[in-house]
């Protein structure tokens, strides 16, 4: 089977972007490049940790809401939501009402100013772990060791629902690999926004 599709402009596109018709978008202008910036790699690791037993398309159709209802994800505002914000946010229809999943990113907002004092940025922290060297075929992994290595870090640093696949999906979407597959119109452009990309230190 091929690993590509054609996509509106009948270019080919990876795969998974047939499971649904904002993917393409996503796709092309989010997926695999390269991102430095605090606040979006927390949203994300948020969002990933939101789809556990989910599928991306209902998490992709309501990341304005999540947005709307955690400040933006500035995990420095989130880490001073309390009981009430909890209550607030599990009555919010326009998110995923689940309380465990709801707790984990207000937990992961201040154990991420902790990170923060500590490594400088969310962004040093998470480049650490950006792979070397060749990967194997992007659809025959879910996870890899820099995967687990950072999930295993962040546990210990008392992060919850962040495990090796969550986190494997956090380091395609975020650039940490391009796992776009050769023949995708995205791929090389993908390769070159990495290779002009200087990983915050």
């Amino acid at each position: 089977m091929s690993q590509t599709i054609p996509g509106p402009d009948g270019r080919p596109r990876c795969r998974w972007c047939a499971a649904a018709p904002e993917f393409f978008a996503y796709h092309d202008r989010e997926w695999g490049f390269p991102v430095g910036d605090d606040i979006r790699l927390f949203e994300k690791l948020c969002l990933e940790s939101f789809q556990s037993g989910l599928s991306w398309r209902t998490i992709l159709a309501k990341r304005e809401n999540f947005r709307a209802a955690f400040a933006g994800f500035d995990f420095r505002k989130v880490a001073r939501f309390d009981g009430a914000d909890v209550a607030r946010l599990l009555a919010d229809a326009g998110i995923v009402r689940h309380r465990g999943k709801i707790e984990a990113v207000i937990n992961n907002a201040r154990r991420c100013c902790e990170l923060v004092e500590d490594e400088g940025s969310l962004a040093a922290f998470v480049w650490r772990y950006e792979p070397q060297g060749e990967l194997p075929p992007p659809q025959s992994r879910s996870t890899s060791p820099e995967s687990v290595a950072m999930s295993k870090e962040l546990k210990k640093r008392g992060w919850k629902f962040v495990g090796p696949t969550t986190v494997f999906a956090f380091m395609q979407a975020m650039g940490l690999v391009n796992d776009h597959v050769e023949g995708c119109v995205k791929h090389d452009e993908v390769d070159a926004a990495r290779a002009a990309f200087t990983p915050p230190r």
